[in-house]
Order: C-alpha cells, then structure tokens, then sequence
C-alpha cells in the first residue's frame, strides 16, 4: 500500500476527485455499515502509524475547534490562568452563545506543528480524524470534507475504494 503525505498532490487529489468522491460516498451508503466500520478501523489501524501528524499539522492549522466549560477550566488550571483571562485570549462563543471555539485559525497552541497543550488538548482534537469511532457512514460528509486536509482519511478512503473494488 502506498502512503501519500505530500498535503499539495492530497488538496489537488481532492479538487480533481470531488465527482468520484462524491459517488463513492453514495456507493459507501449502499454497503453494510457494520462491515464499513470494521475497513475503516481496520485501515486506520494500518495507516495512522506510518504517518507522523508533527509532519503536517494541517488539522490545527485549518479547523475550527468546538470547545467545552469543562476543557476551558482543564486548560485554565494547566496553564495557570483563570478561566476568564483564558477565554478572553483563547475561545470566543459562537453565535448562539451555547458554543465556544478556538478564536484563531491556526490553532494557539501549535507551534512546529506540535501542539503544546498536548496533555489537555481538546476532545475534537483527541478524535481527529474520527477513523475509529462507529457510525463511519454516517460522517462522510465529514470525511470527504477533511479528504483533502488530512494525509490520513484521504489515505484510509484510497485504500477503501481499492479494497471495495470500487470503480468510477
């Protein structure tokens, strides 16, 4: 199996294959979920290991990060500031006012594509890019949203459609 890391042949795999991705995805949700869940987790478990993330860091260089009350306080109490000072320079709330994010992209806490606040990193970060949690069909919206963004679902889904037999 060949890895691709190259994250400009990935964005431009991403613009020219946006029709064949799309079938693919209808193709995807014709399949068993059950067993697109165990490719998926299976692939995963193959191809995360042999791609180093300190190499890229495109996730937290292009995402915007949904944030908690609970993780402000864990990141307020690691970095030794109170909650309100770490929102004020961190997190803004959405619109609604029921959601916090990251106020930048990229990321505060990159630097060198690695993340200092690794230990108290936010869920969204610790679950990027998802690959292992259940339901798999049900976020392909959200995987072919980030095909072209990360060298490991665009990676999992090549090898997807390989192991498939998938043609377009």
């Amino acid at each position: 199996m060949k890895i691709t890391t190259q994250l400009n042949i990935i964005a431009l795999e991403a613009q020219e294959k946006e029709a064949e991705n799309q079938a693919f995805r209808a193709f995807l949700r014709t399949q068993e979920p059950a067993d697109i869940d165990e490719l998926a987790q299976e692939l995963d478990a193959i191809i995360t290991p042999q791609i180093d993330c300190t190499s890229c860091g495109n996730c937290c260089r292009s995402l915007m990060i949904n944030v908690t009350q609970e993780e402000v306080r864990r990141l307020a109490a690691h970095l030794n500031r109170s909650e309100d000072n770490v929102k004020e320079q961190y997190i803004e709330n959405g619109s609604d006012n029921t959601m916090m994010v990251v106020n930048t992209i990229p990321c505060h806490f990159l630097n060198n594509n690695r993340c200092t606040i690794y230990e108290q990193r936010f869920a969204e970060c610790r679950e990027f890019p998802g690959l292992s949690q259940p339901h798999f069909t049900n976020r392909l919206f959200a995987m072919l949203m980030h095909y072209g963004r990360c060298p490991i679902i665009y990676n999992v889904l090549e090898e997807m459609k390989r192991r498939l037999a998938f043609s377009y």
